[in-house]
Order: structure tokens, then C-alpha cells, then sequence
């Protein structure tokens, strides 16, 4: 399926969605602690809906009202041959395999024809160190872990996703003897381990940092039933932002900012380093954007879903936008460098890509096209902005939205957009 997209100007009021990490870290959390915990506002896309169901399959209680989730853990026995779909989700299945190593049983884990691409050898590895015996299609799901984790010690790659080491974290306090985790060289995403360390905390754990991003010690603890309201998503709100600075600064953006860390907040620096005037006042964001951009250089080895929103914005830049440190975007659904490298080229930007990012410039001649977002939901969405921004647009694949923004189609329609 394609989505048609002509010239929009936006104006109005959207709601930013609830933050997909906090969602499916407090499932967990919650599957994890000794009782009864409601999870309220959370994010219901098919990402999150795969954690519920994986919490399910290790034998959970879940029970669903609207945005809002009571989850009951009263399991105190193994859970046999336990098979876990995790569809699109990276999150889900990471986290999903560290939970499987915890419950000693006979676990399979797989997910759709993306997930079956993406890298899960780094805690594979740690894992057998460990005891646990894996086996997967070298490196990739389906994946099966049969038996408990022995000892209280892992080291583990960093360089790929700090998914694994949050996966990790999150099953330490459950090991009987706790668990020391060392990081082995350059961490990315750094700051969803900060994420992790502060929803654990909300949960009633510690995790004691004895080097940061590098070594961290966890006791055995438990896990308190907890009420956890989530956050809105810095993600989803750096794709309306740059909706908002290339379609007319007509957006007022609702956010629920909570006291959670969220690396994506770079967002806000970014878009004022290019020129943009962003302001909040009562929970609301808006944006004051000059004629054009100043562009800039921009390290996102801490936030790589921050790369589609930033590519586009080049459409608007006077001078060239260098987006560097993010070699680990290529490992997400999709290879993000490559691919909005590729489509980028076809509505005319200049752009040159590296191996750990890209360089694009703005033409004088851009042009409509079709853009194929390869069933990635970010891309599917950055590349309906860009359409809109260029007019008579073609953009594939618009039920990709599904993994992270159900609702963003009909929230750009309500607000202006020419969607088909």
C-alpha cells in the first residue's frame, strides 16, 4: 500500500504519544515484580502489544483497559517451551531473551522478516558464558535459550545496541546472587541506559554505578508493585517538531514531560543550534523558524532515532546538515544511513553518505517522488513530512506507523495534511 501526499501548511493542537521505552520497560518491570502493578498511558502500538503478549507467554497476568495495563505477577515456577513472538519489536525480544535466561525454561523466540535481520549475537555470547545455552541462525531469530544463568559476573559488547545491556539490568536483581555487568568498548545509546537505571528505581531498585556506561554492580533486590504513568516520546515529538519547523510553525505539540530521562530531548538543542525558536509554556511546545536553517554538525551516537527527523530538515537549510556517530542506526528495522540516503537523492538533496552517517545539502531543485520507507515506521513518517513539504508525493508502506505512532496519519489529517 502507498500513501499519496500533496503540499500541506499544518496548524492546530496534537497530543504526543506516550514514549515506547518507557512502555515496554515498565511491562517488564512490572512482569518482573512480586504482585500487582498498573501501568497507566501507555503507548499501544504493535511494538508495546508484542512485550504485553511476551509477558504473557512467560505465564504474566495482563489485563488490558484503554492506555492502561494491571499487570500480575504470581508465577513462582519455570515456564516450559515457552514460544515468544516478538513481530517488529527490538526491545521486545532483547529484553524478552534476557528474561527467558532468567526463567531457566525452554524458550523460542522470533518475530517478522525485519526482526529476523537485526543482530542479537552480543548477548547470545554473554549469555553462554554464563551457562545458558542459546541457539539461533547465526546470531538472528528465531533464537532458543534453554537453562538458568550461573555466576554474577557478564561482560558484553556495547557497540551495537545498548538494548542488551538494558536487558541485562533489568533481570539482575532477580539472580540470586545479583549481577555485575561489564560494558566492553563504546557504548551507543547511552542514554537508554540512563532510562533504564531511572525506571528501575521507580520499581524500587538500585543499580550501583561503579563506572559509568563501562561497569555496573546490581544486588538482589525486588521488584515493588508499582503505579508508573508514562511519558510523552521525544522520538515521536522530534518527528513533530520538524514537521512544525518545515510546514509553518502552525503546531502546538502537548507533552506530558514527567521526571524521566530521555536522551531524544537533544532534539530541542539541535533544532535551536539550526535557528528554530522552541518554546514551552504549561506543557506545550512550539516553534518560531527562520526562512532558512543554519545546519550544522550533529553527534547522534547517543540518539539515533533522531537521524530521519534531522535528514529532512535539510530541505530547509541554507547550509549543509553533517549528521555523524551513528554507524547503529543501520542496525535498527531498517539500515536508516543507506535508505534515507537513497530516497533522499530521488526528491533532489545533495547527499553523501558515510559509514557512520551522512552529509546532505539542500537544491535548488528539488522535486516529488516516490519514496519507499521499506515498511520502516520513522522513515515512513519523515518521509510523509518531506511529501508534504514538496507536494505530489508517493510514500510506501503506511501501516509501518503501526509499530510506534498508530495515530499519526490521522493526527496530520486533523491538523492539515493531504493525505490519500
Amino acid at each position: 500500500m502507498n500513501c499519496k501526499i500533496q503540499k500541506s501548511i499544518l496548524n492546530g493542537r496534537i497530543v504526543c504519544p506516550s514514549n515506547k521505552s518507557y512502555t515496554h520497560r515498565a511491562i517488564f518491570l512490572a512482569a518482573l515484580s512480586d504482585g500487582k502493578s498498573i501501568v497507566k498511558k501507555i503507548l499501544r502500538s504493535n511494538d508495546t502489544l508484542a512485550t504485553i503478549s511476551a509477558c504473557r507467554g512467560f505465564g504474566i497476568e495482563v489485563d488490558e483497559v484503554d492506555d492502561k495495563v494491571t499487570i500480575n505477577n504470581t508465577i513462582d515456577s519455570t515456564v516450559e517451551n515457552s514460544i515468544i513472538n516478538a513481530e517488529n519489536s527490538g526491545t521486545t525480544i532483547r529484553i524478552a531473551i534476557a528474561v527467558a535466561a532468567l526463567s531457566g525454561g525452554n524458550t523460542t523466540l522470533t518475530g517478522d522478516e525485519s526482526l529476523r535481520k537485526r543482530p542479537m549475537q552480543p548477548i547470545l555470547d554473554s549469555l553462554e558464558t554464563m551457562g545458558v545455552k542459546t541457539e539461533s541462525d547465526e546470531g538472528r531469530p528465531p533464537i532458543h535459550i534453554n537453562g538458568k544463568i550461573e555466576g554474577n559476573e557478564i561482560s558484553i559488547k556495547g557497540e551495537i545496541s545498548s538494548q542488551f545491556i538494558s536487558a541485562l539490568m533489568i533481570i539482575a536483581p532477580r539472580l540470586p546472587r545479583g549481577l555485575t555487568i561489564n560494558v566492553e568498548g563504546e557504548l551507543v545509546s547511552k542514554p537508554y541506559v540512563d532510562l533504564t537505571i531511572a525506571i528501575m528505581k521507580k520499581f524500587g531498585v538500585k543499580v550501583n554505578t561503579e563506572k559509568k556506561y563501562k561497569k555496573y554492580q546490581i544486588e538482589h533486590q525486588i521488584y515493588k508493585p508499582t503505579t508508573f504513568s508514562i511519558p510523552s516520546d521525544f522520538s515521536n515529538l522530534a518527528l513533530l517538531l520538524a514537521a512544525n519547523v518545515l510546514l509553518g510553525d502552525g503546531l502546538t505539540i502537548e507533552i506530558n514531560l514527567g521526571d524521566m530521562p530521555q536522551g531524544d530531548e537533544a532534539i530541542v538543542d539541535i533544532l535551536e543550534k539550526l535557528g528554530v525558536n522552541v518554546t514551552l509554556e504549561d506543557d506545550i511546545i512550539t516553534t518560531k523558524s527562520p526562512i532558512l536553517l543554519k545546519g550544522g554538525k550533529f553527534d547522534l551516537s547517543n540518539t539515533p532515532d533522531l537521524l530521519p527527523a534531522i535528514a529532512i530538515l535539510a530541505l530547509k537549510s541554507e547550509k549543509p546538515i553533517e549528521l555523524f556517530n551513528v554507524k547503529h542506526a543501520r542496525y535498527k528495522e531498517t539500515d536508516r544511513i543507506a535508505i534515507m540516503s537513497r530516497e533522499l537523492k530521488k526528491i533532489g538533496l545533495h547527499v553523501e553518505e558515510k559509514e557512520d552517517g551522512m552529509i546532505l545539502r539542500k537544491s535548488e531543485e528539488i522535486h516529488s517522488s516516490e519514496l519507499n520507507s521499506e515498511n520502516d515506521h520513522r522513515l515512513f513518517m519523515a518521509f510523509s513530512i518531506a511529501g508534504m513539504f514538496i507536494g505530489d508525493c508517493t510514500v510506501s508502506d503506511p501501516d509501518a506507523i503501526k509499530v510506534s505512532y498508530p495515530e499519526f496519519i490521522s493526527d496530520m489529517k486533523n491538523v492539515g495534511a493531504n493525505f490519500k
